[in-house]
């Protein structure tokens, strides 16, 4: 039977769903005959229970539960039939009179809309390259040299030095009153590693061990703590000791401390492996944001709201979900405005819909071997690549992440390909400060 489709604006559509009143009650009956085999009531044997007792208890809820059932089935049927892609959950309503024998319902609904890509050529990319250099070797040698850096007790009438490890009593207060957060014994800190704000690590700086200090100190207008943030404190310290950092000499022990056989120079090629790999991934994320923001931007089509509404809830229970990882009390009941997120969630589902339309139009989905590529890419920097490798292949999710992924590179690679691109070369440090 041809299905009716009524436009109501944009994306929304009706259809009228007609059910059989006879189908609906032989449903009801067949399904109260199955629930009275098994049914238990209070002085009734199981199995035993007289069906018009079974109907009184239970009828309301079953008639409800199949004409949901019925609803549903019939409006997946229409929606079939017209070949239309639903975009989100319909909205039902009963009408009223319907014709003798029948039940009638509205069902208004989104489809998927219709997504023009314009031609690519005219799109503008800039591509991002960069090169490991020696310079960036050089820093990451010393970033290790730090993490394995020891500490030795400096003379009693040393002053603290930019990189050394501090230990001290400190006290604050705010009109004279402590604040939370404000108050430490035995604390720890490396002098000039900004843990400390700049104005209290000034202070500690050319103290010596056993001396006491009081300074004023202002904290940010944009202080995490929002408690202290803009205001002025004035904190009492004592510095307990006061330890130099050695650092190890680069030299073939110190390569060997990292697991690393052959020298500096076997050193030196590993770290450089390792960097290639960062950066091959930062140049490819960049790459691909750029592409992403001109092919929604080269796109027309209108947002299913009902695709907006999903997201934002997703996006409403990750900030949850999140504030309740920073042990936030009661951040389940968060009231977090949906609105914060709208341009986001906007964002997200019209480069959703545009590159699936792009995939589809062109065959970009992921094939097998680019799975098993990208796969051993994100293995090869562990221990055990190949055990890596089978915890992805083991789990459906963490497959089809993968995937994802792999779509959004051959999509990337495809609109490259197309688009009015201009190169840019940054230096290694600027392209590994981007987030």
């Amino acid at each position: 039977m041809a299905v009716t489709v009524e436009t109501l604006e944009k994306l929304e559509r009706k259809i009228t769903l007609s059910l059989p009143l006879d189908t609906i009650q032989s449903e009801v009956e067949s399904r109260l005959k199955r629930l009275a085999r098994t049914v238990k009531m209070d002085g009734f044997r199981p199995g035993k229970v007289p069906m018009n007792v079974v109907a009184q208890r239970y009828g309301y809820s079953v008639q409800y539960e199949v004409m949901n059932d019925k609803v549903g089935e019939a409006f997946a049927v229409a929606a079939n039939e017209a070949k239309l892609r639903v975009a989100g959950q319909p909205s039902i309503s009963q009408k009223e009179g319907a014709p003798e024998g029948e039940m009638q319902f509205d069902a208004v609904f989104e489809v998927y809309p219709e997504v023009k890509i314009n031609e690519l050529s005219n799109a503008s990319v800039e591509r991002v390259s960069a090169d490991v250099t020696d310079e960036a070797i050089d820093k990451t040698i010393e970033i290790l040299r730090k993490q394995r850096r020891s500490f030795a007790q400096r003379a009693a009438d040393a002053p603290a030095q930019e990189g050394d490890r501090v230990t001290i009593d400190f006290e604050g207060k705010i009109d004279g009153e402590p604040f939370a957060g404000g108050k430490a014994d035995d604390y720890q800190f490396l002098a000039g590693d900004g843990q400390m704000l700049k104005e209290f690590e000034d202070a500690v700086r050319g103290m010596k061990s056993g001396e006491s200090k009081t300074f004023p100190l202002s904290f940010p207008a944009d202080y995490h703590g929002q408690d202290v943030a803009g205001k002025q404190a004035d904190f009492l310290v004592t510095v307990k000791k006061i330890e130099a950092a050695h650092l190890p000499e680069v030299n073939e022990g110190f390569a060997k401390t990292l697991g690393i056989e052959g020298g500096l120079d076997a050193l030196r090629a590993d770290i450089k492996k390792n960097l290639e790999r960062e950066l091959k991934f930062r140049i490819l994320s960049r790459n691909k944001n750029a592409v992403m923001d001109a092919l929604s931007a080269n796109a027309e089509l209108d947002l299913p709201k009902a695709s907006v509404q999903a997201e934002l809830e997703r996006m409403v229970e990750g900030a949850r979900a999140d504030l309740k990882q920073r042990g936030i009390k009661d951040a389940d009941k968060a009231p977090i405005p949906e609105d914060l997120f709208r341009p986001q969630a906007e964002k997200r589902v019209r480069l959703g819909l545009v590159v699936a339309e792009l995939v589809r139009a062109n065959g970009l989905e992921a094939k097998p071997e680019q799975l098993k590529t990208h796969i051993d890419e994100l293995s090869a920097s562990y221990e055990k690549p190949e055990e890596v490798v089978r915890w992805y292949m083991s789990d459906r999710r963490r497959l089809a992440e993968v995937e994802a992924v792999v779509i959004e590179n051959n999509v990337t690679e495809f609109v490259l390909s197309k688009a009015k691109v201009s190169d840019k070369a940054l230096s290694f440090d600027e392209l590994m400060a981007q987030n």
